[in-house]
């Protein structure tokens, strides 16, 4: 009866917390085009300032690739307003700390400064929009940057392209099939009109959404928004091709060798439903089952029990229009990537036959939970979940309801989805492999 009583205490505390988590916050849209989301949370004198821009790698051109990534990069260089190497002082002499990142689907540059220097976010990312010199010196240091950044985690770091070679067999006409990096070729060879003309078609306000989250008073930071956001030029609406992918219907074999590695691994990747879809929630549970830390399905039996794997990992990469799981493990010893390949199918066929127990389910929800807690935990979290979630979801306020449909997804919904997309011949088979050396 204790135990009954104590867990029936944690759970109410638990949704006492998950409803006290509650993100409220206000969104609009300014003339130009440009969406604006606030959170307002004086609890702490700290507030992030964030900009995320609706262009990946998918929007690249194909014989012009790496752009979405190269500007990530190009936009720190300076403005109009802003000497080259100043913008990172600016930002530290202000007590702050920021940085940028894209994928896919997106490029998200953000600040977060104690709350009395909130303007200062603003302006940077204002002039960040309205003034980059897109110039050639520029242009030549953030090539080297970017040459670099390649050779240090894809070239020259183990299994650094096993993301790249997957998305080239999991696509064959999406653009998706090239990897965020892109092509040093194409960068090397880009003119600066090129590099000038991507930032007029897609650094523009109404392909953007501003979130400032964190200590503010509403109406000044309005006010401010206005100011320094208002002004800036709407651009041209931006024409997206739709791109439709045949289903894949025969499993695809890929091999890649690289010489970074002395230990083979084998990488199952699946073309899995758009991340705001609901079937996706689902693939991201699945994943969780699998192989999320060292009680999970995958782990406890490959790692601890048969200890026929050195590593094993289950991954969900979400993106707007397809998704993508990945799972798959180094093997130790004798073993064979085959003999991993085997124990993971058996896995799958599990979920796909039975339904998993009420106990696991139980664990996979409490996981659920405490992710949905941390996420919100801090003003910068909140800040990339409110401007993620109305770009690629759809829907601002997946902040506070994603909880919903994890709970909501039955163990007949698991069993299900995982037979309708975990199919042997619906998937990449990547044998990723330590380089052979010539034999003398």
């Amino acid at each position: 009866m204790k135990r009954y009583l104590v867990s029936a205490i944690f759970m109410l505390l638990t949704i006492n917390h998950l409803v006290s988590q509650k993100v409220v916050f206000e969104e609009y849209d300014l003339d130009n085009g440009m969406h604006v989301i606030l959170h307002q949370d004086n609890s702490a004198p700290v507030v992030t300032t964030a900009v995320m821009y609706h262009v990946g790698s998918k929007d690249e051109n194909p014989q012009k690739t790496g752009f979405a990534h190269f500007f990530e990069h190009l936009l720190f260089e300076g403005t109009k307003n802003i000497e080259r190497g100043e913008w990172d002082k600016i930002v530290s002499s202000n007590g702050g700390n920021g940085n940028a990142n894209t994928f896919l689907d997106r490029t998200y540059y953000y600040e977060t400064f104690p709350s009395n220097s909130l303007e200062t976010g603003l302006w940077l990312e204002s002039e960040r929009l309205l003034h980059p010199i897109i110039g050639q010196i520029g242009v030549d240091t953030q090539k080297e940057v970017v040459q670099e950044e390649r050779r240090l985690r894809v070239d020259n770091s183990p299994y650094g392209a096993f993301f790249e070679v997957l998305l080239k067999n999991l696509y064959t006409d999406h653009p998706y099939k090239w990897g965020v990096i892109g092509s040093l070729d194409h960068l090397a060879s880009a003119t600066l009109d090129d590099f000038k003309n991507f930032r007029n078609t897609y650094y523009v306000p109404n392909n953007a959404v501003l979130v400032v989250a964190g200590d503010f008073e509403k109406e000044k930071t309005k006010k401010m928004v206005s100011d320094y956001f208002g002004p800036i030029p709407r651009g041209a609406e931006i024409k997206r091709n739709v791109v439709v992918e045949d289903p894949i219907t025969t499993t695809r074999k890929a091999t890649h060798y690289d010489p970074n590695i002395q230990i083979p691994a084998i990488l199952l990747a699946y073309r899995t439903p758009g991340q705001a879809e609901r079937e996706a929630y689902v693939i991201n549970m699945i994943s969780t089952y699998l192989s999320d830390g060292e009680s999970s399905k995958l782990y406890k039996k490959l790692v601890d029990e048969k200890k026929i794997a050195l590593q094993i990992f289950s991954v969900p990469i979400d993106a707007e229009d397809y998704s993508s799981y990945v799972v798959g493990g180094l093997p130790v010893g004798e073993n064979s990537i085959q003999d991993i390949k085997n124990e993971i199918d058996a896995e799958i066929l599990k979920i796909q036959s039975e339904l998993i127990s009420e106990r696991d389910y139980q664990k996979l929800q409490n996981k659920f939970e405490n992710n949905f807690v941390n996420a919100n935990s801090s003003v910068s979290g909140i800040a990339n979940s409110l401007a993620e979630n109305y770009m690629l979801r759809d829907n601002t306020n997946l902040i506070n309801t994603e909880i919903d449909i994890y709970r909501s997804i039955t163990r007949e919904e698991i069993m299900e989805v995982a037979k309708k997309y975990l199919k042997v011949n619906q998937r990449v088979e990547l044998e990723y492999l330590p380089e052979q050396k010539e034999a003398n």
